[in-house]
């Protein structure tokens, strides 16, 4: 079948406008944007033999990829495959899911700043998984379930708080707001409840870190976004229609509050398992959508460079703080704090030269 498209000057000139017919099914792409998320893949591909490689007992990119094949120098396959490949395939899963989750509530919400660390649906799972961590001494299956329950109670009480003959974005991110306000508050509160070492424990997950994740926060992620993506995606189209507006939404088919619904839902779900398995790691759900935005040169919600692009930014910051620093114990959010707050810096001058604020 790919030599038949290949050979037929037709279907060349349709795979380059971004068409893929198969008999009475075609497919509607954006070559560049797969182009993107290919190079994101290839990147995030040497970024994870780096990482594997990187520590006290340093290993090249060759050795790396010899205790893949099972041909390793003696005692890297422990070192890799158990210690160090579960905190980058983490970084990279958590990525992936706080990159899809901001570009699905940026795209709703109609806003640079609607990302789910900013309106409160982070802080909403963290809560969840903090009430898990300090009151339950809760593993980490217990931890999800806190985070996944605080999370969809705060997306619950979000939109029913921001309705008013529909929900529409500059009011969701309003209330988001207010909302994380007050799960700030109610997390110092857990802090002064707790006594000093589950305090000091959710401190450093608060933060952001990487730090002893295995295979139970793995399969954590994997699960989550084995669940959630394959709705992302079939529901992506109609997070195009729905920039257009309810109405022009309406007249195209598309149920504006139904679809809105769903993908809330779908984003609050992603944010959920990567607190879960990594805590609120700042700022990279907001910005991987728009730097998506910029590498593809293309409008709407780029889904998946966006999921790609938070991999590939997750799992660098974690591999940049090991160089750095010499060692993994420092919090991956650290990093993307400080990068994610001069990029906000930025883009809030951007809106301001751009008479938007």
């Amino acid at each position: 079948m790919t030599r038949v498209l290949t050979e037929n000057p037709r279907a060349r000139a349709e795979l380059r406008r971004g068409r893929l017919r198969a008999g009475r099914f075609s497919l509607r792409f954006d070559p560049r944007a797969v182009v993107v998320c290919l190079a994101m893949l290839v990147l995030g591909a040497v970024v994870t033999v780096l990482s594997v490689g990187t520590g006290s007992y340093a290993l090249s990119p060759l050795e790396v990829l010899r205790t893949f094949a099972g041909n390793g120098p003696p005692g890297a396959e422990f070192i890799v495959l158990d210690l160090r490949l579960p905190r980058v395939l983490v970084a990279l899963l958590v990525g992936f899911g706080m990159g899809m989750a901001g570009a699905v509530f940026q795209s709703l919400t109609r806003n640079p700043l609607g990302s789910p660390d900013i309106i409160g649906f982070g802080n909403g799972a963290s809560a969840g998984a903090l009430v898990a961590i300090i009151f339950l001494n809760a593993g980490a299956p217990q931890t999800a379930l806190g985070a996944v329950v605080g999370g969809f109670a705060t997306a619950a009480a979000v939109y029913v708080l921001a309705w008013r003959r529909g929900v529409h974005g500059y009011r969701l991110v309003l209330v988001g707001i207010g909302a994380s306000a007050v799960l700030g508050a109610a997390t110092s509160f857990l802090y002064v409840r707790a006594d000093i070492g589950k305090a000091a424990q959710a401190a450093s997950w608060m933060i952001g870190s990487l730090n002893d994740r295995g295979w139970p926060e793995v399969r954590i992620a994997g699960l989550g976004l084995v669940a959630l993506v394959p709705l992302v995606l079939v529901y992506a189209r109609r997070l195009s229609v729905l920039e257009m507006g309810d109405d022009t939404a309406g007249a195209l088919g598309v149920s504006p509050e139904r679809s809105r619904l769903v993908l809330l839902c779908a984003g609050t779900g992603l944010t959920a398992m990567a607190v879960a398995a990594a805590g609120p790691i700042p700022f990279v759900a907001m910005a991987a959508p728009q730097l998506a935005r910029r590498v593809t040169r293309t409008a709407g919600p780029n889904v998946l460079p966006a999921a790609w692009l938070g991999a590939l930014l997750v799992a660098a910051a974690d591999l940049l703080t090991q160089r750095v620093t010499g060692s993994a114990l420092m919090p991956v959010g650290v990093v993307t704090g400080v990068g994610g707050g001069l990029y906000l810096a930025w883009l809030l001058l951007k809106e301001r030269r751009a008479q938007h604020l």
